[in-house]
């Protein structure tokens, strides 16, 4: 998987990279819940289940992400919602969309500061699901 040695000096690098998995931990804690509310006000099935199957995907890397804190720290990360959901469906698509345009570019950042493989493959394989969600929640956008 990864080495841990590299990261038993705990440098500033090491403290900031881990502090960005702690950010990226509380932003996909915060997305499961607001696409969960999301997918309630879809107009349709075929929204919600896409929506649905998006938040998935936020669970999956609350899951590899939270396992790679635990790894570097020692200890498991205590998540926090970080954003407030939005109340209503078109704004919620909105403020999707430019969260996961941000998170792309964020989770790339991180890929490219570690040189773990596991940690980088597993942040450049997220950052390319944000893009792809980017895009579905600009089409369900631009579909209303």
């Amino acid at each position: 998987m990864y080495d841990n040695n590299l990261f038993s000096a705990h440098t500033s690098a090491n403290m900031h990279l881990i502090a960005d998995i702690a950010k990226a931990i509380n932003g996909e804690y915060s997305a499961i819940f607001c696409y969960a509310q999301l997918a309630k006000s879809a107009p349709n099935e075929e929204a919600r289940n896409q929506i649905l199957e998006i938040r998935d995907d936020e669970i999956n890397h609350y899951k590899s992400f939270s396992q790679i804190y635990a790894s570097l720290t020692g200890r498991q990360p205590t998540p926090q919602i970080i954003e407030q959901c939005e109340a209503h469906y078109e704004a919620g698509l909105r403020a999707a969309f430019k969260d996961e345009q941000m998170t792309t570019d964020f989770y790339l950042d991180i890929a490219d500061r570690t040189n773990q493989p596991y940690i980088r493959e597993t942040f450049r394989r997220a950052s390319a699901d944000e893009q792809n969600h980017a895009v579905w929640f600009l089409y369900y956008l631009t579909a209303n």
